[in-house]
Parts: structure tokens; C-alpha cells; sequence
């Protein structure tokens, strides 16, 4: 048995999101390609890779993970590149996004005739959360400037836009396409493809498939490009949990349980936006409120119902553990970082990858 804590990457779940990105990608001729912000765990890349086009980057170390890991398609796209980094980041892509025209004329001399893009800012989004929402007021995230856009177009091969945020409302998404189209129209029928980013949710369940399928194919047959999609969450929707235990119990004012992991260090993105974390049956008669064991007093993962009570020892399954967090894993507390396993298909287990003191020793000086 594995010593807790540590993710468990479920292949046959994350198979379940990769099969619905086929069947995407038949029915749309869209192509996909994974966002290594959102998930980056390369040891499942080989499944991965037989339903994605390749990846897309924020950074120097993301465009190499992708083209060195998961291979296809290298998308490079950064809020800032920086001079001493771009050369190197140029070596590893396939094509080069820039998220500003500044940078864009900075940078261009220096991309070997690889194809560039540039980030539009439509100025409307379908994030819930101002934190996250690429649409915010003096949002610095892409161009939204057509007349100064159109000045630079022949220097362009296409456009990537992100303003969907956990979006599973097809009609939403529609609507803001239409929107986008109305404005930027004219500097789509001038490229050769746009990508239309991450944040949709077509892998949740009784999203209407065929309906996206038609709207992206109509879109590109309308402009004439070749849609892209980057996809993080949908890609790995409830394909990991973070397996934890419990360390001790007490009461104060209803039941609690410490167990051997944090929200801060291990699911971080559970207190950038105030959730709680999920666990599966959730019901029973015993209640506990189940916290972290890092000095934080607001490291608490959530209450939750359980059939039996709990003992130390018990071992409990947080889910949804893989976009945003493995990716945001942190020392907090110089608590134990996580092991990283996969199930495969067969149902058998593999441990890929332990953490020690060398690696906590490793990430200060």
C-alpha cells in the first residue's frame, strides 16, 4: 500500500475525457492541444498523446516540457516574455503567441520564420471570479484594439483568445462566439487559425457535444482557419484524487479530523476560491470537519458525511485533484509533498514519483 499523502491518477477516468476529445475532434476538425498551466504530470502523457494534438505553454519550462514530454504540437505563449529567456523558448516551439504588440514587435526579428500569433482581449469573459476573469477592467491580457491590430497583420498567422472560465453552458459560449465574431471578423478571414482557448466544459456530463462540434466547424469554414482548442480541466476532470489519512481526532464544537495534507500546500486553488474540496460517497451518519495539518488556521478541506467513523489511519479520497493542483503544489510548512501514482487500466497501482527532504532542501538555498 502506498504511503499516503499522494495523487492517484486514475488512467480509465482520464481515458473517459479523452474519448469524448476524439469524438470533438472528428465531428469539429478542431484541433486540441493540452494547457500545461492547468496540468503538466508527464507521466501520463503517453495515453494523453493519443487524443491531443500537443500542448500549449505560459513559460520557458512549459514550451520544453511540451515539446521534450508530450511531443506534437508546441504552442509558446507568455503574458511577458523575457529577453534572456526567448531564444531558448524559440528552440522549443512550433509556433509563437505574443500577448502584446509591443512584444510582438520586439521579438519578431528574433523567430526564425516561425508562425506568430497574437492574444485578443475581447473585453467579455464567462468567469464568475474577478481573480480569473481575462476580461477584468485594465485587464493586461491581449489586444483589443482592431485598427492597431490590422497595422500589424501580415505579420501574423493567427489569434488566441481565452474568455471562457469553466464554461458548461453551450449556449453561453455560443452567444460570446457570435460576439467575438462581430467585432473581429475581418482579422480572422486574414489568418490561417485561431485558437479559442481553454475553459470550456465539454466533458462534463450531458454537454451537448454535437452542438460544439458544429459551431467550431462552422467557424472555420466561415473564416477560413483552423480552430484550436486548449483544454485543461476538461481534459482531466475527476481523473485524480489526493489520497490522504487521518492523523488525529478531536471536537470542538463538532467533530474534526487532521489528516497528513494541506489546502495551501497540496490544493491550493481550494482557498483561492473558497471552496470546499469534494469526497465521494459524502453521506452517512458521522460527520467531521476535515482540515489540514499546516499552521494555517483556515486550512480546512471541507465537512463531509461518512458511513462509518472515522479512526486514525482512515484513509480518505479528495477529488478532483488534478487541474490546478498538482501544478500548484507548494513547501508550505516543509510538509511532506505529495507522491504522484497512476492506476492504470488494469486497476493496478504505480508509484512514479516520491518527494523527500533533498527535494524540500532543493527548492530553497
Amino acid at each position: 500500500m502506498i504511503q499516503t499523502p499522494y495523487y492517484l491518477i486514475d488512467k480509465t477516468r482520464l481515458l473517459a475525457n479523452l474519448r469524448v476529445m476524439q469524438r470533438l475532434r472528428r465531428a469539429s476538425g478542431a484541433k486540441v492541444v493540452l494547457a500545461l498551466k492547468c496540468f503538466a504530470t508527464w507521466s501520463v502523457f503517453d495515453l494523453m498523446r493519443e487524443s491531443m494534438d500537443g500542448t500549449t505553454s505560459s513559460s520557458l519550462y512549459e514550451v520544453r516540457l511540451g515539446r521534450e514530454k508530450f511531443g506534437g504540437e508546441t504552442h509558446a505563449y507568455s503574458v511577458g516574455y523575457a529577453d534572456h529567456e526567448f531564444d531558448e523558448v524559440v528552440t522549443h516551439a512550433d509556433k509563437l503567441i505574443f500577448n502584446s504588440l509591443s512584444q510582438l514587435q520586439r521579438f519578431a526579428p528574433r523567430t526564425r520564420g516561425k508562425p506568430l500569433g497574437l492574444r485578443l482581449n475581447p473585453g467579455i469573459s464567462s468567469s464568475d471570479f474577478d481573480l480569473a476573469d481575462p476580461a477584468r477592467a485594465f485587464s493586461r491580457l491581449g489586444e483589443g484594439d482592431v485598427a492597431r491590430i490590422e497595422a500589424v497583420i501580415d505579420r501574423l498567422d493567427g489569434f488566441m483568445i481565452h474568455n471562457n472560465c469553466e464554461n458548461r453552458d453551450f449556449e453561453r459560449f455560443d452567444a460570446m462566439l457570435a460576439q467575438l465574431e462581430a467585432r473581429f471578423a475581418p482579422l480572422f478571414s486574414r489568418v490561417r487559425w485561431v485558437s479559442l482557448g481553454g475553459g470550456i466544459q465539454f466533458t462534463a456530463p450531458g454537454y451537448p457535444l454535437e452542438a460544439l462540434a458544429a459551431r467550431l466547424r462552422a467557424f472555420a469554414g466561415r473564416h477560413g482557419v483552423q480552430v484550436y482548442l486548449e483544454p485543461g480541466e476538461a481534459a482531466v476532470s475527476d481523473a485524480a484524487t489526493l489520497e490522504v489519512s487521518v492523523l488525529d481526532l478531536s471536537f470542538n464544537g463538532k467533530p474534526l479530523a487532521i489528516v497528513d495534507a494541506s489546502t495551501e500546500a497540496h490544493m491550493l486553488d481550494l482557498l483561492i476560491y473558497r471552496e470546499r474540496a469534494q469526497v465521494l460517497p459524502d453521506r452517512g451518519p458521522h460527520r467531521y470537519l476535515v482540515c489540514g495539518r499546516s499552521c494555517l488556521a483556515g486550512d480546512v478541506f471541507g465537512e463531509f458525511a461518512f458511513e462509518e467513523p472515522l479512526q486514525v489511519g482512515s484513509r480518505i479520497a479528495l477529488r478532483e485533484a488534478a487541474a490546478y493542483t498538482m501544478v500548484k503544489k507548494n513547501w508550505f510548512n516543509g510538509l511532506t509533498m505529495p507522491s504522484i501514482a497512476v492506476r492504470e487500466l488494469d486497476g493496478t497501482q504505480r508509484l512514479v514519483r516520491q518527494f523527500g527532504y533533498r527535494d524540500y532542501l532543493d527548492s530553497l538555498s
